[in-house]
């Protein structure tokens, strides 16, 4: 894991080798800190070009032509030993306040006044009728009214207080308030991307409205959620942000992305919010915040963009709070209705097809938006799963192709389930399979298996059962389990 002051270490000894090389040709004018900050910003970028997926490849860019001002963070970049530390401000309650006990999931919103359409209440509705009685105990919900109009605050309070007032009394709801003192400056700053001043105002102070806002909520929860203030939920999807967290149980990540779209759905591990807190005050002025969002990520080695579908949270407003611009964005991911997450346990992949690439098998097991993509398999090719504990399932899902490469189906093939496991950890498999069925167009489905198969799973397999000249994605592999055996 490359943190980043272990980055910021190792480029300053780069950089000192490299400053004596060229000083035996040549003075620079390129002052160290200038150099330090553009590589530190930028190194993991062109690493993870390679990685993230398409939509954020443009996007990245974009942005990488842009230099980030070192000038202005001198005394942060001299103290990086406190940079997981809190933000010395004041905040002002104006409903509610923190229940000692800590929950399991924050949500964290910001709102101001808008000149077209007000959301909010809308949102924070959706948040709590979509919510269970046994979720609402995991939740806490922080509001931040951003907006410097105390007439405009004071009427929110009051609209607040009145329709949410049993979850204020619960401490399942806070509003909060940052006086204007704390802010920095916001006039006269620089234009990048040949932004209005108002704009680049505007996108500025929403940076430091945010870095309040994690500021406040670092020890609120286990993990952090942003929403913006003009948000639809899906129904439970506490229960499913629950299930993705389970399954991603012992590796890496900094953030998973509930939706697509802007600052919406993003979650976090509440350890790492003031660390993003103070690197969107360090550079509040330079860029949009979702769009620092992927310079923090690589700066904390997570290369790959990890998304998941459906998404759990869909944009709303028709206006937006800049403005009141239009604003009819819309993530095509989104169900509100309740669905069902699949469990799929932890299992050891394999395949002896020839995959493409970095397509591995883990790919097709994950519930992130990725695929396993293998070359023309034959006879006799298969995909393996081996759980790491005996399971029951109770359902199968599995499909193949992309709606962009519809012929990569697995034309010809089998699901088939395993018991009596033999062999070291490196080589386990299943010395006796079943044959639940055939797949049709590409695709598998079976339901009710608890009944169906009177064993403990220790296997499961995809078995081409007839050779093709098409290459084969397996888009995803969805397994619901009904209990969990114990021997």
């Amino acid at each position: 894991q490359v943190t980043l002051l272990y980055a910021f270490f190792h480029v300053r000894h780069n950089l000192k080798y490299f400053d004596k090389m060229r000083c035996l040709r040549k003075r620079s004018a390129v002052s160290f800190l200038g150099v330090l900050v553009i590589c530190l910003l930028f190194m993991n970028l062109y690493i993870e070009d390679g990685y993230v997926l398409e939509g954020d490849k443009q996007l990245i860019r974009e942005t990488a032509t842009h230099q980030l001002n070192p000038e202005r963070y001198v005394h942060t970049f001299k103290d990086l030993s406190n940079f997981s530390g809190s933000i010395n401000i004041s905040y002002r309650y104006l409903a509610g306040t923190p229940l000692p006990r800590k929950r399991y999931l924050t949500i964290g919103l910001s709102s101001v006044k808008r000149k077209k359409g007000n959301y909010l209440l809308e949102t924070i509705k959706s948040i709590f009728e979509q919510s269970s009685y046994e979720e609402l105990k995991e939740i806490a919900v922080v509001v931040q009214l951003a907006d410097f109009d105390s007439a405009w605050c004071e009427g929110m309070v009051q609209d607040i207080s009145q329709k949410f007032a049993h979850h204020i009394i619960a401490g399942r709801l806070i509003v909060i308030h940052v006086p204007e003192e704390y802010y920095p400056v916001l006039d006269g700053l620089k234009r990048n991307y040949n932004d209005p001043e108002d704009r680049v105002k505007f996108r500025s102070k929403q940076n430091v409205d945010y870095a309040f806002l994690l500021n406040f909520c670092a020890n609120l929860s286990d993990y952090y959620v942003m929403l913006e203030d003009d948000v639809r939920c899906s129904k439970n999807f506490l229960t499913a942000v629950k299930k993705v967290i389970t399954s991603r149980e012992g590796s890496y990540w900094v953030t998973l992305e509930f939706s697509k779209l802007g600052y919406i759905g993003k979650l976090y591990h509440s350890h790492d919010l003031p660390r993003l807190a103070h690197f969107l005050l360090m550079f509040y002025q330079e860029m949009p915040c979702d769009w620092l969002l992927i310079h923090f990520r690589g700066l904390l080695a997570q290369k790959e963009v990890i998304r998941f579908k459906p998404s759990l949270f869909q944009h709303m407003g028709y206006y937006s709070s800049y403005k009141g611009a239009e604003n009819k964005l819309k993530d095509d991911d989104f169900e509100e209705e309740s669905f069902d997450i699949p469990d799929n346990p932890p299992a050891n992949l394999h395949t002896n097809m020839n995959v493409f690439e970095n397509y591995e098998a883990s790919k097709a097991y994950s519930s992130i938006d990725e695929y396993f993509w293998g070359k023309a398999p034959s006879t006799g090719d298969f995909y393996g799963i081996v759980f790491e504990k005996p399971i029951k399932i109770s359902k199968i899902k599995v499909v193949t192709g992309t709606e962009d490469r519809q012929n990569d189906i697995l034309q010809h093939g089998a699901l088939e389930v395993g018991e009596k496991i033999v062999g070291n950890k490196k080589g386990r498999q299943c010395t006796t399979y079943l044959r639940l069925g055939e797949f049709k167009n590409g695709n598998f489905e079976i339901t009710d298996l608890e009944h169906k198969v009177l064993f403990d799973i220790n296997c499961m397999r995809i078995l081409v059962t007839k050779s093709q000249k098409e290459w084969l994605i397996i888009r995803s592999i969805s397994i619901w389990t009904s209990q969990t055996s114990i021997q």
